[in-house]
């Protein structure tokens, strides 16, 4: 958006999401996604899931682990989005992962 700062738009991506307009968040931290960090990018990971752009979710989750493979929350993230379109043998590595990373992610990453 021409004049609008990335923080704003990163702000106005937050109320979208939290007003449920996942689809709108999306669309917003997609053309930001590039300055942000490895938080704009679980952020519109997790637009794309609720916004049933499963393809999308899995791709910048699967970006974020290359940029970050350390980030719990992103093998979680991924992991939801694979168990989604009924591919949970291949969701499990990565929710065992996330709950070993960070045992507070455990009983969500139930598989």
């Amino acid at each position: 958006m021409p004049g609008v700062s990335t923080a704003e738009q990163y702000n106005r991506a937050v109320r979208r999401f939290e007003a449920d307009d996942y689809a709108g968040a999306a669309t917003l931290l997609a053309g930001i996604v590039e300055q942000g960090g490895v938080g704009t990018q679980l952020l519109l990971v997790r637009a794309y899931y609720h916004s049933d752009q499963l393809p999308r979710a899995e791709e910048t989750a699967r970006a974020v682990l290359a940029r970050a493979p350390s980030e719990a929350y992103a093998h979680l993230l991924l992991g939801r989005v694979l168990q989604r379109p009924n591919r949970a043998a291949e969701a499990i590595g990565s929710l065992r992962l996330a709950a070993v990373m960070d045992p507070r992610l455990a009983e969500f990453a139930v598989a």
